[in-house]
């Protein structure tokens, strides 16, 4: 592996990962003749690739490293692990130390009642417990009917089968179908969905159709209600400050299970410890990964309220579980970053230093020619990118055409940022400092201006 890392050159590293490694979510014959950036080292929020460029992180690797690179505190917990118990599992009425302390942590930080954890490998195997766990929870009450559950178009919930069929992507369904009993309803994207409504009446509609799917459905067959508390992987949607009071109001009114996906939004992204108290849900399940071990190792879990959870125990054994579930070193990793989010005070440097600070110069990217909204809530934000400002009118290029454009100009310029469509996306490192904000700005800016340049030469500044 150090002969790989140390001596070939990066054209040999692109031709060795073309002919054997099957990246996610990629066109790989596209891949295979443009060559992967290979990157090589990371600190703080910089990435070194393996041509020496420093570049930084907008994204946070993916929404998750959000102590930053290169702790080494990690690394020591890891191997201090690995040497004194480097696997266990959890079935069959055992258990070890790092999964117990890590579960009696999160029932410390997470909202009120919400006492257990079920862990996973991934956000995505999360939810496809949290399918499981719901529709268990109706048998056991003696409703094994109720067992559909509501999600919302454009939703991203994982790509397993269970998270893939919760998540509202047509393109994920289109490559292998999905599950019965999953419902999608219209998401709360007032810029691009909202029309003459204004947000308080739209997000209000929005979130009605929940209560119509219901009726329609029938409640005696709705088992549960999952939104991420910001949209992520569909473009940093925030929705208007009306919907999420509607969506709880619903589910308090026809009792039906309430599923906050907090993978992206937990652990301090919002400026508070979960989105969910940024919004004001109250779950029942909090789907979490990602910042929960700031991507150091792979982790995942559902926190359950005690009703819940107390019905599912009721019912005897449940038939459900991972090789990994809480692994002794993940979890160990996951309990030290915990730590340091909290000591450090990560959550309220992004409360009181870092949003404050990103959202002045984030939201004076507005008077761009080419944007046409910023939304910011605590580290986590997105530029809608328009032709006309004053109608949000789309491009009439094929969606992500000029994103894709925007994107290839901030690699050039050494700065991660994602598109979404023609949406631009960010979610650095919680610890970001201003002096860090100011560059990713100036890249961005840069960036921009770069590809609005391209646009108007390309002839693609057009409304649809």
């Amino acid at each position: 592996m150090n002969m790989i890392t140390n001596h070939m050159s990066t054209a040999e590293l692109q031709k060795l990962d073309a002919a054997h490694h099957m990246h996610p979510f990629t066109d790989a014959n596209g891949l295979a003749a443009k060559g992967a950036r290979i990157i090589k080292s990371a600190k703080g929020v910089y990435l070194t690739d393996s041509e020496g460029h420093k570049i930084i992180d907008g994204m946070a690797g993916l929404w998750c490293v959000n102590i930053g690179y290169g702790r080494p505190e990690l690394g020591n917990v890891a191997k201090r692990q690995m040497d004194e118990l480097c696997y266990y599992n959890t079935f069959f009425q055992t258990t070890h130390v790092p999964a117990i302390a890590l579960a009696a942590e999160l029932a410390k930080i997470a909202p009120a009642g919400m006492n257990h954890t079920f862990f996973a490998g991934s956000g995505s195997e999360a939810n496809d417990t949290n399918i499981r766990l719901v529709r268990r929870y109706w048998q056991v009450k003696g409703m094994p009917e109720k067992r559909v559950i509501i999600a919302r178009k454009n939703g991203y919930h994982g790509s397993t089968m269970g998270g893939g069929s919760l998540g509202g992507m047509s393109p994920i369904h289109a490559h292998g179908g999905k599950i019965d009993g999953i419902h999608h309803i219209d998401q709360p994207d007032w810029w691009s969905e909202g029309g003459d409504m204004t947000p308080e009446d739209f997000g209000l509609e929005r979130a009605r159709q929940l209560e119509t799917a219901i009726n329609e459905i029938g409640v005696d067959k709705v088992a549960a209600f999952i939104g991420e508390p910001i949209q992520g992987a569909g473009g940093v949607i925030v929705p208007p400050a009306t919907y999420w009071p509607e969506i709880q109001r619903i589910c308090d009114k026809y009792g039906i299970l309430l599923i906050a996906d907090e993978v992206i939004t937990g652990f301090g992204r919002t400026g508070n410890m979960f989105g969910s108290t940024t919004f004001g849900i109250r779950p029942h399940i909090m789907t979490i990964a990602k910042g929960l071990s700031s991507g150091y190792q792979p982790i995942g879990g559902s926190i359950i309220h005690d009703e819940v959870f107390n019905v599912v125990a009721e019912g005897g054994e449940l038939y459900h579980g991972y090789t990994y579930s809480g692994h002794p070193v993940a979890a160990a990793v996951a309990l030290e970053n915990l730590r340091i989010i909290q000591e450090e005070g990560i959550v309220e440097h992004v409360r009181d230093v870092a949003h404050p600070y990103l959202a002045e110069k984030w939201h004076a990217l507005a008077d761009h020619p080419m944007v046409g909204e910023t939304k910011l809530v605590g580290l986590m934000g997105s530029i809608a990118l328009t032709p006309n400002k004053a109608t949000r009118a789309k491009f009439a290029a094929e969606a992500g055409t000029v994103g894709f454009k925007v994107r290839e100009r901030c690699f050039a310029n050494n700065v991660i940022m994602r598109h979404v469509g023609d949406r631009m996306i960010i979610a650095p490192p919680l610890v970001i400092t201003p002096a860090e904000i100011d560059v990713l700005i100036e890249r961005a800016k840069k960036s921009l201006d770069e590809a609005y340049k391209i646009v108007k030469d390309e002839g693609l500044f057009v409304a649809k």
